[in-house]
């Protein structure tokens, strides 16, 4: 796998786990049901399949997954603050998706991963 920046994916993939891990705990917090676990193993692909288009290193991807982690704390952010009492853990999780964001957007080894050009997708699997 060709990466210009080994410890920008590495961050990568550090977010990834965060993700998937994210999902397992918003599972046991809110219940184990039918839909509970369907909906858990829907978030858990979802960050895997994140995690592996970050891993890939392509261009811009990092501003996509950015704006989705930025997008899914301002949508939660008004019923976290009005239910604050009860949603405290929530809304601390928020602010480490936006944190996430951040990181994607600013940390110079994480910018300098997501140089791969997707004309050349194809050869990033190269040995």
């Amino acid at each position: 796998m060709k990466t210009n920046n080994a410890q920008g994916r590495t961050v990568c993939i550090a977010i990834t786990a965060y993700m998937i891990a994210k999902a397992v705990v918003n599972m046991f917090i809110g219940g184990i049901s039918f839909g509970g676990i369907v909906s858990t193993f829907m978030s858990i692909g979802f960050a895997v399949l994140i995690g592996a288009l970050m891993f890939t290193g392509l261009e811009y991807v990092n501003y996509g997954v950015a704006g989705i982690l930025a997008l899914g704390f301002l949508t939660h952010l008004p019923g976290n603050l009005f239910h604050i009492t009860s949603n405290w853990f929530y809304l601390l999780e928020g602010f480490a998706d936006v944190g996430c964001a951040v990181v994607l957007l600013i940390l110079p080894s994480v910018k300098e991963h997501f140089t791969n050009k997707w004309s050349e997708a194809k050869d990033l699997f190269k040995v």
